[in-house]
């Protein structure tokens, strides 16, 4: 009984109060008991006394018996995606963190188990099934009208009030009931323009910031996303031409990527990628982009795109269907859709009736089609045109000088976030900034290397002096994966499909 009472007196207030503000709990993928705790939030901040939504977090204890007061918060990306569901494929990258410091991961509220705001997730769906943007638009229709019907909302104006700068102020209302003065934050992708939104709203309340993958909030995600991935497609046939080894294997490679397009839409059959089974469909271009663009993000799936668009052009699709799903399969939990349109329909939104650029320059500076950037943003306009938009402060696209240091990361081969958009955000922070890019990453960094040390340094470091002088020179021994090559003197492994019976009628 003593030793309990020696024991209470030892513990920090703030820990306390964390330990009161949680009860223990498991999270699937997690392997050891964590906390789980919520707080109660009003849906609307105007109307305090009106409905609320519960913003559920997990807080995953330090291991280390003298732990430091300043835990880690995770920001997921997306945005759509829920922290929590990510904390599995994360907490390994974070271990030494976890040593002395608590890492939390918040759902942010129309994520996960925070009011998720979610549509029927389509990504291993038929491939009979309709893709195209029409589909969509009409699938997030019967979304919006669902969403609106379920508690606590009210309405379909209800989902207004799930932006960016509110969940920023429910995140800091999870801070309080920790107890926690400051804390460290580490956003990935749209969770990067989460934390800096939070540095805007609460300086004072924090210590570092690591921003994987730098989204800011003028860069019109659906905008820029067209162009960044389009620059990523047009570097990687760049780097083909000029490497002699992909060059001998796939010596027509851009006259194959545009040969496919200019098929499409045609009649196909393929192997579906998840199931084995034979499925008739037409493939229309918007399908390829997407294939195409999911291994973008990922060098190690890019390295197959030159053969899988080379196959595509003899009419074997699989290839490229599978590196679609590859990726589809690697990323943590489901983006819920609502959310994501909630966000950047009120973020983003505004910025889209501006016309969009198109075409681009290709080797030597001719003009050559811009597939992704032509068809930036049509779902998007065409979404946000009935979606609810909530208001938001012209101050939210201002980055003010940083408080405290920042580290910026950029993956040089990013299809979404690459270096230009840290490259305006490190001048914006200033002399708290710290960018580090590493040349041949694609888009998420904290798995890469040596990143995840160059984080712990960051983080860990006594001051912000150290934090901002870590040194990064490790990064540059990142490799380029070669493109993919099969293996000689081999059968292929999918023969080539006999025409379908579409195919037949086609002709």
């Amino acid at each position: 009984m003593a030793f309990a009472v020696v024991a209470a007196l030892w513990i920090p207030a703030s820990w306390a109060q964390s330990a009161e503000a949680t009860a223990p709990c498991r999270v699937p993928g997690v392997a050891h008991e964590v906390r789980c705790g919520v707080v109660h939030r009003p849906l609307d901040p105007a109307q305090p006394g009106g409905p609320a939504i519960d913003i559920h977090f997990v807080v995953v204890p330090a291991v280390a018996r003298r732990r430091l007061p300043d835990p880690v918060f995770l920001l997921a990306g997306g945005p759509g995606q829920s922290a929590i569901a990510l904390a599995p494929a994360v907490l390994p990258l974070f271990a030494r963190l976890n040593n002395r410091r608590d890492i939390v991961f918040v759902d942010q509220r129309g994520t996960g188990r925070s009011t998720p705001l979610e549509c029927d997730d389509r990504r291993h769906a038929s491939l009979s099934e309709p893709a195209g943007i029409d589909a969509q638009v009409a699938q997030l229709r019967a979304c919006l009208t669902r969403l609106a019907a379920t508690a606590p909302l009210r309405a379909a104006d209800d989902l207004r009030f799930f932006t960016t700068t509110i969940a920023m102020q429910d995140l800091d209302a999870v801070r309080a009931r920790l107890g926690a003065e400051r804390i460290n934050l580490v956003g990935a992708s749209y969770g990067t323009r989460a934390a800096l939104e939070y540095a805007r709203l609460f300086p004072q309340r924090l210590r570092r910031s690591v921003l994987d993958g730098v989204a800011p909030p003028d860069m019109v995600l659906p905008v820029s996303g067209g162009i960044d991935t389009q620059a990523a497609l047009d570097a990687m046939l760049v780097d083909c031409e000029r490497s002699p080894v992909c060059q001998r294997s796939h010596p027509m490679l851009r006259a194959d990527w545009q040969s496919l397009l200019a098929s499409l839409p045609k009649p196909v059959s393929a192997l579906h990628p998840l199931t084995g089974q034979r499925e008739h469909f037409t493939l229309d271009a918007e399908r390829v982009l997407a294939a195409v663009r999911g291994p973008l993000y990922a060098p190690s799936l890019a390295a197959g795109l030159p053969q899988a668009i080379g196959e595509a052009a003899r009419g074997r699709y699989e290839p490229l269907l599978g590196l679609a799903e590859a990726l589809a399969s690697r990323r943590g939990g489901t983006v819920a859709m609502g959310m994501h349109l909630s966000v950047l329909c009120a973020e983003d939104g505004p910025r889209l009736e501006r016309d969009l650029p198109t075409g681009s320059s290709g080797a030597g500076g001719a003009s050559t089609p811009a597939p992704f950037i032509d068809l930036a943003g049509q779902l998007y306009r065409r979404a946000c045109a009935f979606w609810p938009r909530g208001s938001v402060p012209e101050a939210f696209y201002v980055v003010p000088p940083a408080a405290s240091a920042t580290l910026l990361l950029s993956g040089g081969l990013d299809p979404a976030t690459p270096p230009r958009h840290a490259d305006r955000v490190a001048r914006a922070l200033g002399a708290q900034a710290r960018q580090v890019t590493v040349a041949n990453a694609g888009h998420g960094l904290m798995g890469i290397g040596c990143v995840r040390d160059l984080m712990f340094r960051f983080i860990d470091a006594a001051d912000d002096a150290h934090a901002l002088g870590i040194d990064a020179t490790c990064v540059a021994q990142v490799p380029r994966p070669p493109a993919f090559e099969p293996m000689k003197g081999l059968p292929p492994a999918l023969p080539k499909p006999s025409a379908s019976r579409a195919e037949e009628d086609a002709r």
